[in-house]
């Protein structure tokens, strides 16, 4: 069989002819966009590939083209039905016309696209972000850490450009209590495809310096909805979900939760919510702070009452207790002397009856132990003398020291009791209003009531501002 010869371009132009004949209609293909480039006439051009869902093989590959004319029609659709940008990374199942040129060879018209497969597929990768992080233990553990119950050092991470981060400053900065927050700005990428990886980055510079922040803000606020994709992205998932830090987003979006939302300790829906959630909460402390030292003040108050109370009790008491200890005394040392006075004759008659006899004895008996009789007698008596005068010292020297330990024992006590008066006297002047207010406090009054809120005020009210040296009257003009 003689051997058929055929130039390149009669190739060409059959399989052309082979192609338009195979595939006359438009047929839809699925694919993955690797490559896009947009030239100055707004033609897009496309480079399609598929690749092994395991090994990330390419399978297939090939060129597509959309014509400006469909091109800007097809774009804004996709955009808005699936909130993600048409751009590079994306799988798409379009509807395409299968063309061959002798030149330019084997490409794809595409003439339409279907946003729902799209939209699957970010649903499906989206499941697989919160799959793996749950998996990797990781999803929880920011959630996990516990808020400082005053956040006030603040680390943003935003573009500097963002129309939100304005708006999060001047919340912040003109905050109707004036609480003062330190803030610091890490500038990042907060839309396409270099968002992740910039985040990540102003993440870590913000770790070098963990100790002196208290939490972390993530804002963006008036970026488009199709640019939220750049926060479902596992790497930039994963490190929010393991830092340090409580990280707070504020991602300007009002229905969809991005994965950085749901692994962030809190999610709110713009920056302006995040700055009033830092707000609200440092003003429920000084509330705290307000009711505590008013419950304080009025347990202190109460407290040095009832210790006063008690004190002027137990000084009427003692008064009491000396009083009666002073009558027992005195009764005891004249029930002694009462005695003494009775026994003393009593004795001194037995003595004088003995020596009586003893005189009649010797009488009798003769003169010889009449002397040495005396003697005995005589020192008798004076024992009895002796006796008598002991018992009495004895009696007042007793009640000398009973009258001096009183005396102690009252000094002693009234010391005590002084001693307390004085320890609550000093908790008192500690939270006397007009302590607190030397150190640098102020009470504000609206008809002679204290202020705790600016509730209820309205334009003209007069105020009674107190401070340390002096009082100030002022209106309210806004």
């Amino acid at each position: 069989m003689a051997n058929i010869q055929v130039s390149l371009s009669e190739l060409n132009q059959q399989i052309k002819e082979t192609l338009d004949d195979a595939f006359p209609n438009l047929i839809w293909v699925k694919a993955e966009i690797s490559e896009l480039t947009i030239n100055r006439a707004g033609h897009c051009y496309l480079e399609l590939v598929e690749m092994d869902p395991v090994t990330k093989e390419v399978l297939a590959r090939g060129r597509a083209t959309i014509w400006s004319y469909t091109f800007r029609m097809l774009k804004p659709y996709f955009e808005t039905t699936t909130g993600q940008a048409f751009s590079e990374g994306i799988k798409v199942l379009v509807s395409a016309k299968i063309e061959y040129h002798p030149v330019y060879g084997l490409s794809l018209n595409i003439r339409d696209i279907d946003p729902s497969y799209t939209m699957g597929d970010m649903a499906r990768k989206r499941r697989e972000i919160i799959l793996r992080l749950q998996e990797d233990g990781v999803f929880e553990m920011n959630k996990e850490l516990e808020l400082p119950l005053v956040p006030q050092r603040v680390a943003i991470i935003s573009s500097p450009t963002a129309a939100g981060l304005q708006d999060f400053m001047d919340q912040l900065a003109n905050n109707p209590r004036h609480i003062r927050f330190y803030t610091k700005l890490f500038p990042a990428v907060m839309q396409g495809v270099e968002t992740a990886g910039s985040i990540i980055q102003a993440l870590d510079q913000v770790f070098q310096y963990e100790d002196f922040f208290d939490v972390v803000a993530i804002i963006r606020g008036g970026g488009a909805q199709l640019d939220l994709a750049s926060f479902d992205h596992y790497e930039l998932a994963y490190h929010v979900a393991q830092f340090p830090l409580p990280v707070i987003t504020g991602i300007g979006h009002e229905k969809d939760e991005t994965v950085v939302d749901l692994v962030a300790h809190t999610k709110m829906k713009t920056p302006t919510a995040v700055a009033e959630f830092l707000i609200s909460g440092a003003e429920a402390f000084g509330q705290l702070l307000s009711d505590l030292e008013t419950r304080f003040v009025d347990r202190v108050e109460e407290r040095l009452l009832e210790e006063t109370t008690y004190l002027q009790q137990a000084v009427q008491q003692l008064k009491l207790g000396v009083r009666q200890l002073v009558k027992e005394e005195e009764h005891q040392f004249n029930l002694t002397v009462v005695r003494l006075k009775n026994a003393a004759p009593s004795f001194l008659k037995k003595q004088k009856d003995r020596f009586r006899e003893y005189k009649h004895q010797l009488e009798i008996e003769g003169l010889g132990n009449l002397k040495e009789e005396f003697h005995r007698l005589h020192k008798k008596a004076e024992s009895l003398q002796y006796f008598s005068q002991r018992l009495f010292r004895s009696g007042k020297n007793a009640l000398g020291r009973a009258g001096q330990e009183l005396k102690i024992r009252l000094k002693e006590g009234l010391k005590a009791e002084k001693n307390k008066l004085t320890a609550f006297d000093e908790k008192a002047r500690l939270v006397d209003p007009l302590q607190v207010l030397k150190r640098g406090y102020s009470l504000t009054y609206k008809d002679a009531k204290l202020l705790k809120t600016v509730s209820g005020l309205a334009a003209g009210d007069e105020l009674l501002t107190r401070l340390a040296d002096g009082e100030i009257k002022s209106k309210i003009t806004k």
